[in-house]
């Protein structure tokens, strides 16, 4: 048992003891960076998001003008019967 107590006596002189120094703008600087993450999160959601309709709409482009659901024309002759 001497490995709980060690480590509840450990933790309150660190408690207890000073306590660092915490810039004064601290939470003004912490608000801006989190502003400045969001903005760069909803840039790069919107980017993607434009990115994935230009692939829409350039695939719907492409199958209109190629109709790839089409059975593609044979150059060879089928072979001749009853001859």
């Amino acid at each position: 048992m001497g490995a709980p107590d060690r480590k509840e006596a450990e933790v309150r002189r660190l408690l207890e003891g000073p306590h660092p120094v915490v810039p004064v703008d601290l939470a003004a600087v912490a608000a801006a960076r989190g502003t400045r993450l969001l903005r760069r999160r909803r840039a790069l959601r919107r980017l993607g998001w434009a990115v994935v309709f230009a692939l829409a709409v350039a695939f719907a482009v492409w199958a209109s003008l190629t109709h790839p659901w089409e059975i593609p024309p044979t150059d060879v002759a089928p072979p001749l019967r009853g001859w």
